[in-house]
């Protein structure tokens, strides 16, 4: 089964505090016990320290902590697939078509165009009304852990 990791359930997964942490944790030690194939999209690196770094818990999560969590827990479990020119391309002409803006829109078409290139079997996120909003088509995929 080829599994692809939204922002969402990264981050989830690595903050005690977080209400979801205990389900996205699972999912977290799934990958690593290689039950599945685990994907992320490479822009989720970037958006998963940004999150974690401006995340209003106490104590913060410092720049040094937020890299290790990655490199120490992430880089070890998933395969990261880089966005394309043709990626960045499509994913602004599916906007278009549907007629969506946005930082937080776009971001999230970028994570869609990866599962769709991909064929990907379940992508996992806490934001599933907003993916089904970029990819209306991947209903079947779209899964809240």
């Amino acid at each position: 089964m080829k599994t692809l990791f939204d922002t969402s359930l990264i981050v989830a997964g690595f903050v005690e505090s977080h209400p979801m942490h205990a389900r996205c944790l699972t999912w977290l030690q799934r990958a690593k016990a290689r039950d599945f194939d685990c994907f992320v999209a490479s822009h989720s690196l970037a958006e998963t320290f940004a999150v974690l770094t401006t995340l209003p818990v106490k104590p913060r999560i410092s720049p040094l902590l937020a890299q290790r969590l990655i490199d120490n827990n992430l880089r070890t479990i998933a395969k990261f697939v880089p966005l394309t020119v043709a990626d960045y391309s499509r994913t602004i002409q599916t906007m278009t078509e549907l007629g969506l803006s946005g930082g937080g829109t776009v971001y999230d078409a970028l994570i869609a165009t990866v599962a769709r290139r991909l064929s990907i079997d379940k992508l996992l996120t806490l934001n599933a009304d907003d993916f089904r909003r970029v990819w209306p088509e991947g209903d079947q995929v779209i899964t809240t852990p």
